[in-house]
C-alpha cells in the first residue's frame, strides 16, 4: 500500500489513496502512526470517493478514533490529490467531503508545486448542543469554569466540525504544563465527545501564540482547526479583529472570519517521503 508522509506546520500524516482499497481504516492507523515501530504521524489521511465532491476525506488519529474534520490534514490532502493524479493536475482549487461538510479548498502554487492551501472551513458553530458541551447558557459559550487537575479554566468552546475549549492566558504558553492538564480536560464530564484544548497568548491584536492538545492525538507541533477556534475565541472576547495570524510550535497560520459567514483557514502543505505498507 503506497502512501506519502506530509505535513502542514509540523502537524504531520500519512496520506494514502483509499479508493481502490478496502482496509480497517481505523485499526491500520494505529500502527501506521506508531513514531517507533511504523511510519510515525499525528493521523492517517484517506482519500475516498464522493457523490457529490472531488473526493472524500477521512481522517484517524493515532489511537484509531476518528476525527470530524483536520484543517492541515486537509491542505495536505489537496497537494496530495493534484500532485499524484487523483485530480487534475491544473486544478486551482477543489471541493472535499468531510464528516463536517463540503469544503473548498484553493491552491496556490511556487514552480509548479502547492505550496499554500485556502481552505474554506465553513461557519463556526457556537451552540453548545452543536459543539456539544454541556453548558446552561446562551450561544456563544464564554468563561466556562473547568475544573481539571486542581486548577480552573475559564475557556471558550468553538466547533469547527470538532469541539473545542480555548484558554486565553498570561502565564507563557511555552512553559505550560500542557501534557499534564491536556488529559484531563479533554475528558472532562463537560464535553460529551472529548475535546481539542487550546492555550493561547494574544500578543496583539492580530497576534497570538498558542499550543494545542488533540482529541485523540496529544501535543501536536500544529492544529488547523484548533488555530481557527483559537480565532474565533479572540473575536468573540474582543481580542483581535477579523483577522489573527496563530503561531504553533510548528508554524503559523492565518486565520480569516468577520464574526459571520465562512472561516478561511491558509497555511502551507509539504510532502516529506513515499513508501510502500506492507499488507
Amino acid at each position: 500500500m503506497r502512501f506519502t508522509k506530509m505535513h502542514g506546520t509540523g502537524n504531520d500524516f500519512v496520506v494514502l489513496d483509499g479508493r481502490r482499497a478496502a482496509a480497517d481504516w481505523s485499526a491500520l492507523a494505529v500502527p501506521m502512526n506508531d513514531r517507533h515501530f511504523g511510519v510515525g504521524g499525528d493521523g492517517l489521511i484517506v482519500a475516498l470517493p464522493s457523490d457529490r465532491a472531488d473526493l472524500r476525506m477521512r481522517m484517524f488519529n493515532p489511537d484509531g478514533s476518528e476525527a470530524e474534520m483536520c484543517g492541515n490534514g486537509i491542505r495536505c490532502l489537496a497537494k496530495y490529490a493534484v500532485e499524484q493524479g487523483l485530480v487534475a493536475s491544473s486544478r486551482e482549487s477543489l471541493l472535499v467531503e468531510t464528516l463536517a461538510g463540503d469544503l473548498t479548498c484553493e491552491l496556490r502554487r511556487e514552480r509548479g508545486a502547492v505550496t499554500v492551501v485556502r481552505v474554506s472551513m465553513g461557519a463556526p458553530q457556537l451552540d453548545p448542543r452543536a459543539i456539544p458541551v454541556l453548558a446552561e447558557q446562551a450561544p456563544p459559550v464564554i468563561g466556562l469554569p473547568v475544573r481539571a487537575g486542581g486548577r480552573e479554566f475559564a475557556v471558550t468552546c468553538v466547533s469547527m466540525g470538532n469541539p473545542h475549549a480555548v484558554w486565553f492566558t498570561d502565564e507563557v504558553v511555552a512553559e505550560f504544563p500542557l501534557r499534564e492538564f491536556g488529559p484531563l480536560v479533554e475528558r472532562h464530564p463537560a464535553f460529551p465527545r472529548r475535546v481539542n484544548f487550546e492555550i493561547v497568548n494574544i500578543e496583539r491584536p492580530g497576534v497570538a501564540r498558542a499550543r494545542v492538545w488533540e482529541r485523540g492525538a496529544g501535543l501536536t507541533l500544529a492544529c488547523g482547526t484548533g488555530a481557527c477556534a483559537v480565532h474565533v475565541a479572540a473575536r468573540l472576547n474582543g481580542l483581535t479583529g477579523d483577522a489573527t495570524d496563530v503561531a504553533l510550535p510548528g508554524g503559523t497560520l492565518r486565520i480569516e472570519w468577520n464574526g459571520a459567514g465562512d472561516l478561511y483557514l491558509s497555511g502551507p502543505a509539504a510532502a516529506v517521503f513515499e513508501g510502500e505498507w506492507p499488507g
